[in-house]
């Protein structure tokens, strides 16, 4: 089993992935392909490392939080799969075995934990309309910490308690809580969307916005193909926007 050094280090490990991953992501941590690496060096075994990282780096490919939904946290499966298989010495599928499962548990997680952010943001808009702006600043940094916490405790559980702990945490689950959780996150997206759709000038460019929901609503075309389409129409309204500019210029010096 991990020493309890190993254990400290994992779990501060998980804290700082997640808090770069919501703050600044000048590291890359979130991904496996990195997270393995430095995980497996600090642990004293590099290979198990690198072999963790890149085989759930692959899994991982073209996934996406796309609009605030919630997809499995790749990255403490990663730490977890690392460590298990580092400190137990049964190799990294009984790492990936525990590791993948935790993964997929996150996707609950992240929606509590943002639903108990939500509250904490509306707190600090009413403190900032109170005129106490640099607490309501600093009481966002709650947020910011929750999110660190709630991947520092799932690797600590994880590490520590094993498998079977997490499955009883799966079977007592209530059902209802389960649904509830999966209804908010199937809604965290469409909120996302709205918010982006909000700051986007879509009356000046409806017609694309238009062209996209008919081939994705009626043509049922996959959204590579639309991104495509979406890219060409992009690539060719501003080629033309520069032969414009070019016009304009030429017609400039002509009159100069």
């Amino acid at each position: 089993m991990l020493e309890p050094i190993q254990i400290i280090i994992v779990t501060v490990l998980a804290f700082i992935m997640q808090m770069d991953e919501m703050g600044p992501q000048g590291f890359g941590l979130i991904y496996p392909g990195i997270i393995g690496p430095i995980t497996g060096l600090l642990l004293g075994n590099l290979e198990a490392g690198c072999v963790v990282g890149g085989t759930l780096q692959l899994m991982s490919l073209g996934v996406a939080a796309v609009g605030g939904s919630s997809t499995p946290r790749y990255g403490w499966a990663t730490i977890i799969a690392t460590a298990v298989a580092v400190g137990t010495g049964k190799g990294i599928e009984a790492g990936l075995a525990l590791g993948i499962p935790v993964g997929m548990l996150g996707v609950q997680m992240d929606i509590v934990v943002r639903l108990i952010n939500g509250v904490i943001v509306r707190k600090s808009e009413k403190m900032v309309a109170e005129g106490k702006a640099k607490s309501g600043q600093r009481l966002l940094l709650a947020c910011w910490v929750l999110f660190g916490l709630e991947a520092a405790i799932a690797v600590l559980l994880s590490v520590t308690l094993g498998a079977t702990f997490i499955n009883q945490i799966l079977d007592v689950t209530p059902v209802w809580v389960t649904q509830g959780l999966s209804l908010a996150g199937a809604l965290l997206p469409v909120v996302g969307f709205s918010m982006l759709l909000k700051y986007m000038p879509v009356k000046k460019y409806l017609n694309y916005a238009l062209l996209g929901f008919v081939l994705s609503a009626y043509l049922q075309v996959p959204i590579l193909g639309i991104a495509i389409v979406g890219f060409a129409l992009a690539f060719d309204f501003y080629r033309r926007r520069n032969e414009v500019s070019f016009v304009n210029v030429g017609e400039a010096d002509e009159d100069e």
